[in-house]
């Protein structure tokens, strides 16, 4: 192979991996359609991946959840009150569902989705992924108690992968809409209700 090509292959094919999990899940990410949508050598992958698949998927959810993060905290960091800064993350969160025409998922709950008894590693990981994702989301929020912050911090992502599902069911970004608003209010009432302000800086 060509030293200098091959960086760009195992790059090709981490993306791949991603664009597929994020359109149909893990079943959707073989081997075969990783080696199709990335355009590398069929014969490199066991070069870079020599665990496969399951290798590929790990590396490939590591690479989008940073790049999930920095989409979340760049969302909730926009805004100084707690329920704007709900209502910018789900209005980002519309917005990126529309462009990627509905058919674009959340890889990490997609492939959540496929799991079986035989992937218990991948399960650690996609598990580590949403309990991550979930302390970022609290570290923008003070509701006086770290584990009623947390509680809210973890509805606010168990809505936004439900809106993912309803979004692309109904091709429409309504959902994450729906959930920003109400929740935009929860954030407010409960922050008030800690008696914190509600122009508190945070992460932001």
């Amino acid at each position: 192979m060509n030293s200098k090509s091959e960086p760009g292959s195992r790059a090709r094919m981490v993306e791949a991996a991603i664009t597929l999990m994020r359109g149909s899940g893990l079943s959707g990410a073989g081997i075969n359609e990783i080696v199709r949508v990335s355009g590398a050598p069929k014969g490199s992958v066991y070069h870079f991946f020599p665990q496969g698949k399951l290798q590929i998927t790990t590396e490939a959810l590591a690479v989008y959840s940073t790049r999930v993060v920095a989409f979340i905290d760049q969302a909730l960091a926009s805004e100084n009150q707690p329920g704007a800064r709900v209502s910018a993350l789900f209005s980002a969160f519309a917005r990126r569902v529309e462009q990627g025409d509905f058919h674009q998922s959340c890889a990490v709950g997609t492939v959540s989705l496929d799991l079986d008894g035989d992937l218990q590693a991948l399960q650690d990981v996609l598990g580590r992924t949403f309990s991550e994702w979930t302390a970022l989301i609290a570290a923008h929020f003070d509701l006086g108690d770290n584990d009623r912050t947390r509680s809210f911090a973890s509805l606010v992502l168990t809505a936004i992968e439900g809106a993912y599902v309803r979004a692309r069911a109904e091709r429409s970004a309504r959902p994450f809409i729906e959930a920003g608003e109400w929740l935009a209010m929860l954030a407010d009432q409960q922050t008030r209700a800690a008696g914190q302000s509600p122009e508190l800086e945070l992460s932001g």
